[in-house]
């Protein structure tokens, strides 16, 4: 009997913790606010913190008109395809995710929008427990619901984690190229997006053969879809390999694997 009661008290408990997602935190505030620090950032703090590092949060907040177009295109192709066509979840990259988790025999339940990787960054950590994902869901409806797809995005490149310590893109682009984020080249945007799916892990300016063919795949779906005027020398290079594009729309990997997880369509701005 005892140990139904501490069952029953951790289950509604838990169903309290995630009840509480439904109405907290205030969304609606981020529609003119921007957040001073994300649950993820002092995530962080506190993971350098407990191994005694002693590394400072860089961040500086700019505008969406402030960032490269560039940069905002590479980062929809890298990372959400479909972003401004679904609500906040891509059914079809969920549903091969749980394929891929059944498989391997193993929960990790990728496939995550733009949108939920948002209400992560904001709220929550990177725990990839059952409970977590339901919180975040819960949290990309009411983001979805409440913010404009404009603010969105806008929030997301500006707390986005591109490596250690550092957070948003203005400052990923000052750090790895001392420039502003609205000068971003069409070569740059796609090294800074294909480090996304584990930023400190790979470096955009590094010699990551990840990176390498990843920003590559990125920059030549820029170039097909008119995004990308391309150079002479590129035109008379000949078509590149479509296979590699196809390996990149329809293949949703580990990060160490080669390519992370969109699928990809026309984006709609």
């Amino acid at each position: 009997m005892r140990l139904i009661k501490i069952v029953s008290i951790i289950a509604i408990a838990m169903m309290l913790s995630i009840v509480y997602y439904f109405i907290y935190p205030d969304i609606s505030s981020l529609k003119n606010q921007n957040p001073k620090k994300t649950s993820f950032m002092e995530y962080r703090e506190r993971e350098w913190i407990k191994n005694n590092r002693k590394i400072k949060i860089r961040q500086r907040w700019v505008p969406f008109s402030q960032v490269s177009p560039y940069l905002v295109k590479a980062v929809l192709i890298a990372e959400d395809d479909k972003f401004y066509k679904h609500e906040g979840f891509d059914i079809e990259a969920i549903q091969k995710a749980i394929e891929k988790d059944i498989k391997e025999k193993r929960f990790k339940f990728g496939g995550s929008t733009i949108s939920q990787q948002l209400a992560k960054n904001l709220y929550l950590t990177p725990s990839k427990n059952p409970t977590r994902k339901l919180k975040e869901a819960i949290l990309t409806w009411r983001i979805e619901k409440t913010l404009s797809k404009k603010r969105i995005l806008e929030l997301y490149l500006n707390v986005a984690e591109w490596g250690e310590g550092i957070f948003g893109i203005e400052a990923a682009s000052r750090h790895y190229y001392g420039k502003p984020a609205s000068v971003l080249t069409p070569e740059e945007a796609s090294r800074l997006a294909s480090a996304l799916p584990n930023p400190r892990k790979y470096n955009p300016i590094g010699a990551s053969r990840y990176v390498e063919n990843r920003s590559r795949i990125i920059y030549t779906i820029m170039v097909k879809r008119g995004i990308v005027i391309p150079e002479y020398e590129e035109v008379m290079e000949g078509p590149h390999n479509s296979q590699e594009t196809e390996t990149l729309q329809n293949n949703k990997q580990e990060p160490n694997s080669g390519i992370n997880q969109p699928v990809f369509s026309t984006v709609n701005d």
